[in-house]
Formats: structure tokens, sequence, C-alpha cells
């Protein structure tokens, strides 16, 4: 699982800002709505006849699979670099 989300935006100006947000604080205070969206995801499965701990395992897979993902966008003069631990 994650451990740390990195984000950088480099300004127009040429400052950068940066913020480091912990994932599990973040999780847990969401957990209530990830329990909302995990029950909707296997309604989902279930109204389009989909195993429904297989497409749960697949998003377990997946979001475990995060750490090490680096994601750069840049536009016009701004950047914005994500990095997932």
């Amino acid at each position: 699982m994650p451990q740390l989300l990195t984000v950088r935006v480099k300004r127009p100006d040429g400052r950068p800002i940066r913020i480091w947000v912990p994932v599990l604080p973040v999780a847990l205070v969401f957990s209530p709505v990830m329990l909302l969206a995990a029950l909707a995801a296997a309604v989902a499965c279930l109204i389009y006849r989909v195993d429904v701990m297989r497409a749960l395992g697949t998003g377990w897979r997946i979001v475990s699979a995060l750490p090490g993902t680096r994601l750069d966008i840049e536009y016009d003069r701004t950047a914005v670099l994500v990095t997932i631990r």
C-alpha cells in the first residue's frame, strides 16, 4: 500500500509548492466513503454480472502496485509532479 504522496507544483514565477500527504491517515478519515464506494462497486458488479471478489481483488492489486509511480503534467509554464511512495 502506498505510504506517501508527494505533490510538487512549479508555478510560472518559478517558485515551487511542495505538499506531502501521508496516505494512511487520509485513508482512515475517508474510510466510511471508501466503504460506500466498495459497496457501490459490488452492486455494479452484480448488475453487470462480474465476479465481485475478482473485481475487488484486482482493485486491491492496482492500489498495491502504485508505489513508485510518477505522474508529470506540464502545461504552458506550469508543471505538476506527483510521486507515490
